[in-house]
């Protein structure tokens, strides 16, 4: 049972906005506002997440950072392709 209440104000084109895309996914605004606020939410904390390493770690650690990748096929081909927003339009 929820018994917090959260309180927002919003422009009439955002509520909307909120509420085709929550029918979309067959939810109500509140659930589908509170999905989102909360996977936002999740996503800032575990950017924030730090580790503590000893130098000799810490090293390794950076010289694995700036390494250059290895070779990965796949993910060649996948840079490769073109984003739709990328391609030109058929001709027709």
């Amino acid at each position: 049972m929820r018994d917090a209440a959260i309180n927002l104000r919003a422009r009439p084109e955002q509520r909307d906005l909120i509420d085709q895309a929550a029918q979309l996914l067959g939810k109500n605004r509140s659930d589908f506002m509170l999905e989102a606020a909360c996977d936002k939410a999740k996503s800032v904390l575990l950017d924030q997440v730090f580790f503590d390493l000893d130098a000799a770690k810490f090293q390794q650690f950076t010289r694995l950072l700036d390494a250059p990748p290895a070779h990965n096929p796949g993910l060649e081909r996948l840079m490769a392709v073109k984003t739709p927003w990328d391609r030109k339009p058929a001709k027709g």
